[in-house]
């Protein structure tokens, strides 16, 4: 069978069977958890009516707030205990990806997210305790997690793109993929969700998910060559110098660089996260915002205003390449997609209508620009050859934050949804500014380190990493105006 050097339709697939049930997942624990706390069925039809005035009595309120607080902490368990083995799966698999292939991080959380979708799958259609799903969440972590993902589907496509240019828009063509179809998914969930209850999305996802197993499995090339030594050699001084590939990657790195591409990496990483933190964290909550009083969104408005909310990967994929192709410094496109997300949380915390709830989606258009931006600007620091430690540190870091910013956000959510329930989303706006303040200093020290060079005994190296690319040599910035 002829096979493909192309991942684009494993991110696709993806996508689409993932959010074809993460705007269920919430919804599901949400109706469990209000039968299993107010002893009713939870109340379904076309219109708002838990909202409505004959139902606003004091125990209903006392339920209401009782509910969305254990949904919120229901979601922080499954974080905290899921976290630290995907983390682990994260930069050993990613990073192990540089000598045994990118393959393997992109199989290994398909594997996971099929016994998720399963486990989802039987608890929904035999109604066991919903808490099984904590420890379904643990089992899944444990083959890594969206960020092993695509992590090496970063790593390979950095694996085939031969300019900066080209890398920069091939990412961004994935994020903008991922926005698509999960965007097709999300609008399709309140239906499906109305139709067919919870069961059929699930299955439909599971079978999905297998499609995708089958063609990464079968169809997709692998990027990284392997020598027939690397598989015989078995004899410690080898089995030494990968276990140190694998957990010093990002030093050698470091090591290998000078003392200002160590500083503007240092404050990419820095830039990256705590964007990661904010965005994650402030973004995580709205499906529980939308459900709470005074909005108490049906599934059918959850499932447009996910599938609005996605149209932000297809808008940010259209604000990178008309400013990539206009010349514009890429300090300003992130600039731009910072200041995108902080005005909409902004608005976000004082939506309190439907017709606002929709509204707030606009200023957050450019709000995923600044990630394929980052990647590319740090992936051309780094050569060839350190392509998967790097992404798998960048997915490590990605994964701890979006874990840590969306339990930091739910265990404050829990305690502040009586008081303010718009309180998380201006902390979240609040938060960029500390990306905004290191990007400020990337922009005072310059972009062009790639041109700096590097110890003399790592020169040999790469060379062989590099050889045969000669527009890798020409700095990264951002403006045409800058020279070598």
């Amino acid at each position: 069978m002829k096979r493909l050097y192309l991942v684009e339709p494993v991110v696709a697939l993806y996508a689409f069977s993932s959010f074809l049930t993460y705007p269920l997942v919430q919804q599901y624990v949400y109706r469990r958890l209000w039968q299993q706390l107010t002893n009713t069925t939870y109340p379904v039809s076309d219109n708002t009516s838990r909202c409505a005035p004959t139902n606003r009595s004091s125990n209903h309120t006392d339920f209401h707030k009782e509910v969305q607080k254990q949904a919120s902490l229901f979601s922080l368990y499954s974080e905290l205990l899921s976290t630290v083995p995907s983390l682990i799966v994260t930069l050993i698999v990613v990073a192990y990806s540089d000598r045994g292939g990118r393959k393997i991080s992109i199989i290994m959380p398909l594997i996971g997210t099929l016994i998720y979708t399963s486990t989802f799958l039987t608890v929904s259609f035999f109604e066991l305790n919903v808490y099984l799903l904590i420890g379904s969440s643990f089992l899944s972590s444990l083959f890594g997690g969206i960020s092993t993902f695509l992590g090496g589907c970063f790593a390979y496509i950095a694996d085939l793109c031969q300019d900066d240019r080209q890398k920069t828009m091939r990412m961004a063509g994935v994020d903008m993929m991922i926005g698509l179809l999960s965007g097709v998914a999300a609008i399709s969930t309140g239906y499906f969700l109305r139709a067919a209850g919870f069961n059929w999305p699930f299955l439909t996802s599971a079978l999905c998910q297998c499609l995708i197993l089958i063609y990464a499995v079968f169809i997709l090339e692998e990027t990284v060559k392997k020598s027939p030594t690397d598989g015989s050699e078995l004899d410690g001084s080898s089995q030494r110098t990968s276990l140190r590939l694998l957990v010093f990657g990002l030093c050698q790195i470091f090591a290998k660089a000078s003392y200002r591409c160590k500083t503007v990496l240092t404050l990419l990483m820095i830039i990256f996260t705590s964007f990661t933190f904010a965005y994650i964290g402030g973004i995580s909550l709205v499906t529980l915002y939308e459900l709470n009083e005074p909005l108490c969104w049906t599934e059918i408005l959850i499932g447009y205003g996910s599938a609005l909310s996605t149209t932000v990967f297809l808008t940010s994929f259209l604000g990178v390449s008309a400013f990539t192709y206009c010349g514009v410094p890429q300090v300003l496109i992130v600039m731009l997609g910072i200041l995108s997300v902080a005005s909409g949380l902004i608005l976000l915390a004082f939506a309190k209508t439907t017709l606002l709830m929709f509204l707030v989606r606009v200023p957050m258009l450019f709000s995923i620009m600044p990630f394929p931006v980052l990647r590319s600007m740090m992936s051309k620091i780094v050569s060839k050859s350190e392509q998967g430690a790097l992404f798998a540190y960048l997915s490590f870091l990605e994964s701890l934050f979006n874990n840590v910013g969306s339990a930091v956000f739910n265990s404050i959510y829990a305690a502040t949804v009586g008081w303010y329930s718009g309180f998380n989303f201006l902390l979240a706006a609040g938060f960029c500014i500390i990306p905004l303040s290191a990007l400020g200093a990337v922009a005072f020290i310059g972009l062009d380190v790639s041109t700096e060079p590097r110890k003399p005994e790592d020169l040999s190296s790469e060379e062989d990493g590099q050889a045969g690319n000669e527009d890798d040599t020409r700095p990264l910035l951002s403006s045409p105006s800058v020279s070598t």
